[in-house]
């Protein structure tokens, strides 16, 4: 059994997506693998000026809070604007991507099933 977390993301390493989106990282803030969260995991995504993610789907879910910057949500091809305080659901299967849209940082919590409870393709 897991004795609970509390910890500034900051502290929590960031890690590039790849060359498939560049200037963009992720932070895994909470998992099943690190803290034993059974059901959830809650992830950071931060895109610099000019970043964007991967344009892709899969057979999960992303449930999203803006926290800083303005940015862009791509669903099925059509384009989104976004700002802190937004929230946004990617239903399971749907084609999606993100883009800073500003001239700071955007970042925003992502939350998806944790690994065990993923679909499986």
């Amino acid at each position: 059994m897991t004795k609970g977390k509390v910890a500034h993301y900051t502290d929590i390493e960031a890690k590039e997506f790849g060359p498939t989106a560049p200037g963009a990282s992720i932070r895994v803030l909470i998992d099943d693998a690190n803290d034993g969260a059974p059901v959830y995991k809650l992830r950071m995504i931060e895109i610099e000026p000019g970043g964007h993610s991967p344009d892709h789907s899969h057979p999960y879910e992303h449930e999203n809070f803006i926290v800083e910057g303005v940015g862009q949500v791509m669903m099925e091809g059509r384009w989104f604007d976004v700002k802190p305080g937004d929230v946004v659901f990617v239903p399971p299967g749907i084609r999606h991507q993100y883009r800073n849209a500003g001239e700071a940082v955007f970042k925003f919590l992502c939350g998806i099933p944790v690994d065990r409870l993923m679909p499986k393709p």
